[in-house]
C-alpha cells in the first residue's frame, strides 16, 4: 500500500534527500501554521467572520508549547486524538499545555456529534468490548469496519456514545474556523500543511512574489457557499455513507457567486449524483443542480431507464437548442440520435470504425504514438507528438505578459501557478482589448514567431501553471505557426480565453505536416476507445479549419524490422557502481541474423572472483580492452533503428543505458524481453533460463555467460517468438 503524504514526509525525514533539500527545523510545523495565518489576515480580512478574526487573535496569545501542541493536532488527520498518545519530545508537559488549550479555548468535550469519528477512532477490539452491551449475541471474530456498520445500524446513537470512552479522548476545538482558514489558502479542503513542509524539504515548488497574490473571493458569502461545497465533497470522498445525509441537506444548498464555487457545486452533485443512483427520483434531483453535461448524461440515462421516455425526449432537445458547452450539444446531439433516432452505434464508435489503419510493427505496442510518429516520417512527413502541450503553450507564449507579468497577474497562493484570471474565468472579460490586438499578430508568422522566440528566450524555465518547457513543443510550434491558417489559430485560441480550464485537456496525439499543410492525428490501437473530450476537440479543431481525425493502428511484424538482440556481462548485478565488462549484439532482419557486435570492455574498476568464475572474464583480459566511450558510437550505430531485445530485457537495458548517460548521453530504445515473450506464447516449461530453453529447443550454448554466445541463443528465441506472433496475428485476422 503507498504511503500516505504524512507517512512520506516522516520517512523522507530519515532518509538522504536530494540536492536542494533541506533539514527542517525543530517547530517547522508552527511556522507553517503562523505563515498560513499571516497570509489568510492579509488577503482575506473582508471574508472573515468576528469568530475567525478571534480565532488569531487568541492563538497568538497562546504560550509557544501550547501553540506547537495545537498546530500537532491541526497536522493530524481528524479533530479526536488519544490523550495517551499525545506525546512530542520537543512538547514538555504535554499535561499542563493541555490544559492551557482547554482554558483558552482550544479544546472541546467530546459530544454525540462525535459518535462517528469516535467509531473510526477506535481500535476493532475497543469497539467489539462496547458493542457486547448493546447487541446481544455479537460475533468475536467480526472485521472493524463490520462492526462500525453493526453500530450505525442497530445501537441508539445516544446509548451507543454513553458507552464510548470519551474521557480518554482529546477533541481538538475551533477546528471549523481552522477548515475555513485552510480553505481560503489551498481553495480545497486540506487536512494539515503538508504542503508547506514539502517545499521546504525541497520536493515542491512555491512563489514568493506576495504582491501578486488575489484572493479567491471577493466577498464572504461567496468563500462560505465555496467552502460548504468542498467540505461536503471531501465528505462524500472519504465515505460514501454520507451520501444519504448530505442528500438531506440539498434544499439548503448555498447560491454559487463566482465560477469557483459553481465549480465545487457541480462536482458534488456529480459524485452526490453518482452515490445515490440506486435511488433515481433523489439521484436525478441531485443531478439537475450540476449544469454540466456529464450531470445531463446521467439524468437522461436514468430516465430512459425508468421509462420516462418522453421526458428524456424533451431534456434532450433542450441541451440540442440551449446547450451549456460544446461538449454538452455533442452528448445531446449524440445521444438523441441513438435514442430517438434509430441510430444503432455511437459518434464516437462511428469515429473510429470509419477512422484511417496504418500497420505498424507488433513490437511497438507498448509506445504506438511514438511507432505512428515514426510511421508518418517514414512517409515523408514531419510528424511531433503534442498532445496538449503544443496549444497551451502557444497559448502561454502568446499572453505571457499579461498572464505573468502584468499588475493584473497573481494567483490564489504561493502553492499555485495558474493565474487567478484563469480559474476565476475572468481573462477575456477583463483582458479582452489586449487580447483582440494580440491574435492579430497570428496573421503575421514572421512576427509572431518573433514574439514568442523573445518571450521564450526571457523566460525558458520559468515555472507556470499552463505548459511545460520542452524543446520538442518549441519546434511543433515553430512548424505550426509556418503553415496553420490565422483564423484557425485564432478560433483555438479564443477557446483558451474563454474558458481555459475546459480548453486544456483533449487533444490529438500528433501533430503531421505534410504536402496538404497540418494535421492532427488521435492514435488508436486495439481495445483503445475514443473519449468523448477527444471526439470533441478534433469537431472544434475541424471548425476552425484543420484536418483532423483519428487513426487507428494495426498491430502486425514487418519484415525490414530490425532487432538487436543484445547480452551484457557485468561486474555486478546491483548498483550504479557496476560496470559492462563485454557486450554482444545480433541483428536480425526478417527471421535471419545479418550482423554481430562483440567486445570486451575495460570496466574500469574490479572485477569480483565470483563474476570471473561465473563468466570466466579476468581483470586481465580486459586490462587493455577499450572503455565504453571508445565504443559508444560504434554500438549506437548498430542498435540505430532497431528493437532492443534481451533475455530478461530490464537488466541488459539497464546497463547499457547507465553506460551511455555516464557520457551524458540519453538512451531510449523500444525493449522486447525474450524470457516473457516465451512465457506467454509457449506456456508450460518449468523453467524459463536462457539455458534451460536452449536445451529444450536445440539452441547451440557452448559458451554460456559469455556475451555473444548468450546474444545469439537468444537470437534464435526471438525468431521462434517473432514466427509465433505472425501465426497468431494471421489467425485474428482470419478470425
Amino acid at each position: 500500500m503507498a504511503p500516505s503524504v504524512t507517512e512520506f514526509i516522516n520517512q523522507t525525514l530519515r532518509v538522504p534527500r536530494r540536492r536542494g533539500a533541506r533539514d527542517l527545523p525543530t517547530f517547522y510545523y508552527r511556522t507553517h501554521f503562523l505563515e498560513m495565518l499571516e497570509f489568510v489576515g492579509l488577503h482575506y480580512a473582508h471574508v472573515l467572520s468576528d469568530s475567525q478574526l478571534a480565532f488569531r487573535r487568541d492563538f497568538l496569545a497562546l504560550s509557544f508549547a501550547a501553540q506547537c501542541l495545537y498546530v500537532r493536532m491541526v497536522n493530524r488527520k481528524g479533530t479526536l486524538f488519544a490523550r495517551q498518545r499525545l506525546r512530542y519530545a520537543e512538547i514538555p508537559n504535554i499535561g499542563a499545555t493541555l490544559g492551557e488549550l482547554d482554558a483558552a479555548g482550544f479544546l472541546e468535550r467530546a459530544r454525540i456529534e462525535h459518535s462517528e469519528e469516535m467509531l473510526q477512532f477506535m481500535t476493532r477490539s475497543q469497539l467489539s468490548q462496547t458493542l457486547k452491551a448493546h447487541v446481544p449475541g455479537l460475533k468475536g471474530n467480526l472485521k472493524k469496519a463490520e462492526l462500525v456498520e453493526i453500530a450505525r445500524e442497530q445501537t441508539p446513537v445516544d446509548g451507543l456514545f454513553a458507552s464510548l470512552p470519551t474521557t480518554a479522548v482529546v477533541v481538538q476545538g475551533r477546528s471549523s474556523d481552522v477548515r475555513f482558514l485552510l480553505f481560503l489558502f489551498f481553495g480545497r479542503i486540506q487536512d494539515g500543511l503538508t504542503q508547506f513542509t514539502m517545499r521546504d524539504l525541497g520536493l515542491v515548488r512555491a512563489s514568493d512574489s506576495r504582491e501578486l497574490y488575489e484572493p479567491r473571493f471577493t466577498d464572504r458569502e461567496d468563500a462560505v457557499a465555496a467552502c460548504y461545497f468542498a467540505e461536503r465533497l471531501h465528505r462524500l470522498q472519504q465515505n460514501e455513507t454520507t451520501a444519504t445525509r448530505l442528500a438531506i441537506e440539498v434544499n439548503g444548498w448555498p447560491t454559487p457567486q463566482s465560477c469557483i464555487a459553481a465549480d465545487l457545486r457541480e462536482q458534488l452533485a456529480f459524485e452526490l449524483g453518482r452515490a445515490l443512483e440506486p435511488d433515481p427520483p433523489r439521484a436525478l434531483r441531485i443531478y439537475r443542480l450540476g449544469e454540466s453535461a456529464r450531470c445531463s448524461e446521467r439524468i437522461v440515462r436514468l430516465l430512459l431507464a425508468s421509462g420516462e421516455r418522453d421526458e428524456a425526449q424533451r431534456f434532450l432537445r433542450r441541451c440540442i437548442e440551449r446547450p451549456v458547452s460544446d461538449e454538452e450539444a455533442l452528448l445531446a446531439s449524440d445521444l438523441y440520435a441513438r435514442k430517438f433516432g434509430k441510430k444503432r452505434t455511437s459518434a464516437l464508435t462511428d469515429r473510429l470504425r470509419s477512422a484511417e489503419v496504418i500497420e505498424l510493427d507488433e513490437a511497438h505496442r507498448g509506445v504506438p504514438e511514438k511507432a505512428a510518429a515514426e510511421w508518418f516520417r517514414a512517409q515523408g512527413a514531419q510528424a511531433f507528438r503534442v498532445e496538449n502541450g503544443l496549444w497551451r503553450t502557444l497559448f502561454g507564449l502568446l499572453f505571457w505578459d499579461v498572464l505573468f507579468d502584468g499588475d493584473a497577474a497573481g494567483t490564489h497562493s504561493p502553492f499555485e501557478r495558474l493565474p487567478s484570471v484563469l480559474t476565476e474565468r475572468r481573462f477575456l472579460l477583463e483582458h479582452e482589448t489586449v487580447i483582440d490586438k494580440r491574435l492579430l499578430l497570428l496573421n503575421d508568422p514572421v512576427l509572431l514567431k518573433r514574439r514568442l522566440l523573445k518571450v521564450g528566450a526571457a523566460h525558458y524555465g520559468a515555472p507556470n501553471g499552463i505548459f511545460r518547457w520542452r524543446q520538442s513543443i518549441l519546434d511543433a510550434l515553430h512548424a505550426l505557426i509556418a503553415v496553420a491558417p490565422a483564423d484557425g489559430l485564432k478560433e483555438m485560441m479564443m477557446l483558451f480565453c474563454d474558458h481555459y480550464l475546459a480548453a486544456r485537456h483533449g487533444y490529438p496525439d500528433l501533430m503531421v505536416i505534410d504536402n496538404e499543410g497540418v494535421r492532427f492525428v488521435e492514435i488508436k490501437s486495439d481495445g483503445d476507445q475514443l473519449r468523448r473530450n477527444q471526439l470533441l476537440r478534433i469537431e472544434q479543431l475541424q471548425r476552425a479549419g484543420f484536418r483532423a481525425d483519428v487513426v487507428n493502428v494495426r498491430w502486425t511484424l514487418t519484415p525490414t524490422q530490425a532487432y538487436v538482440v543484445v547480452d551484457v556481462e557485468t561486474t555486478g548485478g546491483r548498483g550504479e557502481q557496476h560496470r559492462v565488462t563485454e557486450i554482444g549484439a545480433v541483428k536480425v532482419i526478417d527471421g535471419k541474423i545479418v550482423d554481430t557486435f562483440q567486445t570486451l570492455l575495460n570496466p574500469q574498476r574490479n572485477i569480483p572472483r565470483g563474476i570471473t568464475r561465473l563468466t570466466g572474464i579476468t581483470p586481465e583480459m580486459v586490462a587493455d580492452a577499450p572503455v565504453f566511450a571508445d565504443v559508444a558510437d560504434r554500438f549506437a550505430k548498430f542498435l540505430s533503428g532497431g528493437i532492443f531485445v534481451a533475455h530478461n530485457v530490464e537488466f541488459d537495458y539497464r546497463f547499457i543505458g547507465q553506460e551511455f548517460r555516464r557520457l551524458g548521453r540519453s538512451f531510449r530504445m523500444p525493449k522486447l524481453c525474450t524470457c516473457a515473450s516465451m512465457r506467454k506464447l509457449y506456456p508450460g516449461h518449468r523453467s524459463y533460463s536462457l539455458a534451460r530453453l536452449s536445451e529444450r529447443y536445440d539452441i547451440p550454448l557452448t559458451s554460456h555467460h559469455r556475451a555473444l554466445c548468450d546474444a545469439e541463443a537468444a537470437a534464435q528465441l526471438l525468431i521462434m517468438i517473432n514466427a509465433k506472433r505472425q501465426e497468431n496475428l494471421r489467425a485474428g485476422a482470419n478470425h
